[in-house]
């Protein structure tokens, strides 16, 4: 098997396209450095200590997994890694990896101490991750030459190197995939404090004055998510703009707000999709995922990993045994007057 044939190429084209956006992305919005970065500290200080530790030995650091909901900072602080150890970082993601030799031919254009990020490392193949295994336990590539048998097998070492992991879904990975992770950590939503830290932040390097009502009106509504408040922070800036205002003002947070169909409560017409279907369609009952996402014309992985998080959160959405229901606040926040019915217990 020829490792660097241009049929495995597809892997190294991909982290090469990410590299670049990811560029564009750093000299945009995303902190460059651990002490910038707003939020989620007790991951950071025990991150901090992890870099710190590695660079006293002058070892690469360990193999580690970020998880938790999208949008929250997994790959951002990837980068902050690799920055904070000096050294340099491919971007990839699961789906991207196809086949072992995709992964074979990023893991041999590593240099000692690089950082590979796989992001949605749930994604992988089975085939691909046990090629893994023995990357990451004994920095070495096992390569299967021939077949039948005349096959052989032959070890090529690798450099030593780092591999971050990023998943929404940390229960699909496989548990020897898992504990090959010397550290993993766990990236839970934001307050409204620390997102108003970041739209602050973020407004002075886009160049957007603000009124602090109007930093407050994004805070509000953002899903507790940097993600979207970034990318609602620039449609504001956009309207602010178009509308002649040198200043957003919360008048002009809120116009810009209506016309994206963001609610008070950050519920786009998506999640009110969700909830009417609940409510209306199924009159108050239970309602299975399969039969949800069909009757709202949305994907079940959507469902469970951009909406249901956020409904469950806000109380709005209950999971019971017998399927999702909406809540009493869910009616009344719709205007509506909730049936007796709509009380379940919480699973």
């Amino acid at each position: 098997m020829s490792i660097k044939s241009s049929n495995n190429q597809s892997a190294e084209l991909d982290a090469e396209t990410h590299e670049i956006e990811d560029v564009a992305l750093d000299t945009n919005l995303r902190p460059q450095a651990l002490e910038e970065y707003i939020g989620q500290q007790e991951v950071k200080d025990n991150l901090n200590i992890l870099l710190q530790a590695a660079k006293q030995r002058g070892e690469k650091v360990e193999h580690m997994l970020f998880y938790g909901p999208p949008g929250l900072g997994k790959t951002t602080l990837a980068n902050i890694v690799a920055r904070e150890m000096n050294s340099q970082i491919k971007i990839t993601s699961g789906p991207a990896i196809e086949r072992a030799g995709d992964l074979a031919a990023l893991l041999t254009n590593l240099n000692a101490g690089d950082v590979l990020f796989i992001d949605e490392i749930h994604r992988l193949n089975k085939v691909v991750e046990e090629v893994l295994y023995p990357a990451m336990e004994d920095f070495a590539l096992d390569i299967v030459l021939g077949k039948g048998p005349g096959a052989r097998s032959i070890r090529m070492e690798l450099p030593k190197f780092t591999l971050i992991g990023a998943t929404t879904r940390v229960g699909m990975l496989s548990a020897p995939l898992r504990d090959r992770f010397g550290a993993i950590f766990r990236l839970e939503y934001y307050s409204t404090e620390e997102l108003k830290k970041i739209i602050a932040r973020n407004a002075k390097i886009l160049g957007a004055k603000m009124e602090n009502g109007a930093i407050d009106e994004l805070a509000m509504r953002c899903r507790f998510t940097p993600r979207i408040a970034n990318r609602l922070l620039k449609r504001v800036r956009d309207f602010s703009q178009v509308h002649g205002h040198d200043t957003i003002t919360q008048k002009a947070a809120n116009g810009a707000l209506e016309l994206l169909k963001v609610d008070h409560l950050g519920l786009d017409k998506n999640d009110l999709r969700i909830l009417e279907a609940l409510i209306t369609k199924f009159k108050g009952q239970p309602v299975g995922l399969a039969t949800l996402a069909a009757s709202t014309g949305e994907e079940e992985d959507t469902i469970t990993d951009i909406h249901e998080p956020f409904l469950l959160r806000l109380g709005l959405i209950n999971k019971t045994p017998r399927g999702r229901q909406a809540t009493e606040m869910a009616y009344k926040h719709l205007g509506l007057t909730p049936p007796k019915t709509t009380q379940q217990t919480i699973i």
